[in-house]
């Protein structure tokens, strides 16, 4: 299926990553300025048989087409109850039974963010998993994982440089919405 989205869009997967080594992982998508984001991510990752998920709000996953947004990865989220979400997303990653690639967009918004949301970070320390950094350049009509960070190695700021460097020459959708001076 993915293959076949990527294809009728005219995209191409660029996957420098052996993901055949990664059990379990946080999966930072930028930029992310648009809702074709998700699409082109979303075909690349089935493409290379990613087992994704990603945290979404509740309201989505309760009506009749919940089933659906359950069936892409999504895990719902009532952000009124409190709760510790970077916890919960830790426990997630540390079961070994299951292989999970939780994907994360720090930049917490599909306008300009000044500043990355630091919880992937936290959470992959917290599961003791790597960080990948997954793309969607729309002046190559390209879309892959090609950059890695440890949080066992990597301090944030390190992580966060990894981003910067490697996110530098990725080209959003609507460029003037992704804020290439990533710092938390």
């Amino acid at each position: 299926m993915g293959q076949l989205i990527l294809f009728l869009m005219g995209w191409k997967l660029n996957n420098g990553i052996n993901l055949k080594q990664i059990h379990s992982c946080v999966l930072v998508c930028a930029p992310h300025t648009s809702n074709w984001d998700f699409v082109v991510t979303v075909a690349a990752f089935w493409k290379m048989g990613i087992p994704m998920k990603l945290f979404i709000k509740d309201a989505w996953t309760k009506p009749w087409y919940g089933f659906i947004i359950k069936a892409l990865g999504g895990i719902g989220v009532n952000r009124k109850q409190r709760q510790n979400l970077t916890d919960y997303a830790g426990k997630l990653l540390k079961n070994k039974s299951e292989r999970l690639y939780l994907v994360n967009t720090p930049e917490g918004t599909r306008k300009f963010a000044e500043k990355w949301k630091k919880g992937f970070y936290y959470i992959a320390q917290k599961g003791e998993v790597p960080i990948l950094f997954a793309y969607a350049d729309y002046a190559k009509k390209e879309a892959g994982i090609n950059a890695m960070a440890d949080p066992k190695i990597h301090t944030l700021e390190q992580t966060l440089q990894i981003a910067k460097d490697f996110y530098e020459n990725i080209e959003a959708k609507f460029p003037e919405k992704f804020n290439k001076k990533i710092q938390s």
